[in-house]
């Protein structure tokens, strides 16, 4: 299955034109890399964050949010999110605004 574009261009408009910021497609969806750090994303219809191992684990009983799998096995200090939790633009800022507080303490690559 293809990414959700729809879903992608909402996060596009989001970031902006941000020097620390680069689009890129990746494990069959699209990715933001923050400072060559992956950041945020779109994976099938969800929306991917990186805001590490805590913040996971404390956004986990948001409706709509699991721990990312891709393989049978949770990626640590990511998490997704159904289209439901991200279905208006303040949820979709929201997690946005987590995973790049948590990527921005991350040194550059």
């Amino acid at each position: 299955m293809a990414y959700d574009p729809g879903l992608a261009e909402r996060i596009a408009e989001f970031i902006g034109l941000r020097p620390d910021m680069e689009e890129k497609k990746m494990f069959g969806g699209i990715v933001w890399m923050m400072n060559g750090n992956m950041c945020v994303g779109v994976w099938r219809d969800y929306l991917i964050v990186r805001v590490g191992v805590e913040g996971a684990q404390g956004i986990v009983d948001h409706p709509g949010v699991s721990a990312m799998d891709f393989t049978g096995k949770p990626m640590k200090g990511w998490a997704k999110v159904a289209p439901d939790g991200v279905a208006d633009d303040d949820e979709l800022g929201h997690f946005i605004g987590l995973a790049e507080t948590f990527v921005g303490t991350l040194p550059p690559k």
